[in-house]
């Protein structure tokens, strides 16, 4: 890269985006580095309903930019971020996904959150031949050739769930989502699974993305009288449901609720007071015990405040820096297509345990857990698999 100028050093914005650029800052205070920088998309939801959930994902991705950068960078070059706003519009997460791959030419992208936005991208994706790691748990279903699927599948959430429940709290279920392609295709799913763990379904009810009134849905989750709960509402929708639940005297303790999708990050948002006593399957929760996470979670308070919590996503999205960077190294090029094929058998030492790309398509190998929220905002593991579950990208139902 040579000596920067300080109009150039200016525009890198150090810790701050500039024009959506930012560079670690572990490259601004150094000048060991004599490579031009790689550039690194990360596109998400920084404003609208999503970013309740979504823009801590930078964060973690951040850091895990800044440790690579200080211990080398990636085949010698540091990693530079280009982060756009995906604003919650699947409309808008093509249109930035394009905007990466055209004019930054970034030989991957880390980010989406939402299923709907994820499929926006995709066709962009393969015009390009681009690459988009997706780190948030989802419903499979899908094998895109030009994807990297660093969360867990619905066969590693949602099938474990449905079981755990069925054996641990009760077999009447009612099944409570947003109105859009996760949640459904989880609905569909968890009906699948209910006949063979003797369950039974009670109810079912979907709300739009941003809905804030879940009265009436609550009104039929009171009549139907479940043992279960099981939700895939999503975004900011849940500090209203939530609430709303509590408010209602659906508080957990008659009725079990159990999430797919609300993480120590969205607990944040919705109140530690109003999600105490539910339940959430993950892959990760940052009370998981061992020095691996316990570094994780010190260095990223160090960065951004011990009040900050860090849920699933955010360590998914840590996780896929790293294994796009041990892809790079292992194809020993930045090709996206070369990156894809070398990251078959890809082993990672996460904050969670190992993960491991699965060796015939890109999903994960991981451990499944299940929490139960505690008053501060942290979660109680009472159960886990007893070692990697395997993904199932396509499920027979």
């Amino acid at each position: 890269m040579g000596k920067l100028s300080r109009r150039e050093f200016m525009s890198l914005g150090g810790a701050t985006a500039v024009a959506g650029i930012t560079a670690s800052s572990s490259l601004l205070a150094s000048s060991a580095f004599a490579a031009e920088p790689v550039k690194l998309g990360l596109l998400h939801s920084l404003t609208g309903t999503i970013a309740i959930a979504e823009a801590a994902m930078v964060d973690a991705e951040k850091l895990a930019i800044d440790q690579i950068n200080a211990s080398g960078g990636v085949m010698g070059r540091p990693i530079q971020a280009i982060i756009q706003d995906g604003a919650s519009q699947p409309s808008v997460f093509a249109e930035k996904a394009a905007l990466l791959l055209n004019e930054y030419k970034v030989p991957a992208i880390i980010g989406c959150y939402t299923s709907a936005s994820r499929k926006a991208v995709e066709p962009v994706l393969n015009r390009k031949r681009g690459l988009l790691y997706y780190p948030t748990y989802f419903e499979g279903e899908e094998e895109d050739p030009n994807v990297i699927y660093t969360s867990q599948s619905a066969n590693q959430s949602v099938v474990q769930a449905i079981d755990w429940l069925a054996k641990e709290k009760g077999k009447t279920f009612f099944l409570v989502g947003s109105d859009y392609v996760y949640p459904r295709t989880c609905n569909l799913i968890a009906k699948a699974t209910l006949p063979k763990v003797k369950g039974r379904l009670v109810g079912e009810e979907y709300a739009p993305l941003g809905q804030t009134d879940f009265s009436a849905i609550i009104n039929k989750i009171k009549a139907a009288k479940p043992d279960c709960i099981y939700s895939t509402v999503v975004g900011g929708s849940n500090v209203a449901f939530f609430k709303q639940l509590r408010a209602s005297g659906l508080d957990g303790t008659k009725q079990v609720l159990l999430s797919t999708v609300v993480s120590e990050n969205e607990i944040e948002g919705i109140g530690a007071q109003n999600a105490v006593g539910y339940y959430a399957c993950m892959g990760y929760f940052e009370s998981i015990p061992g020095a691996a996470n316990q570094a994780f979670v010190k260095a990223f308070k160090a960065k951004y405040g011990q009040k900050r919590v860090i849920g699933d996503p955010m360590e998914c999205a840590y996780n896929s820096v790293y294994l796009w960077k041990k892809g790079v190294e292992k194809a020993k090029s930045f090709d996206p297509q070369k990156v894809i094929v070398a990251s078959r058998g890809l082993i990672l030492e996460a904050p969670e345990g190992e993960v491991k790309v699965d060796e015939k398509n890109n999903y994960v190998w991981k451990k499944v857990r299940i929490g139960r929220a505690r008053s501060d905002g942290q979660f109680d593991i009472v159960w886990q698999s007893p070692g990697l579950v395997e993904p199932e990208p396509f499920i027979k139902m």
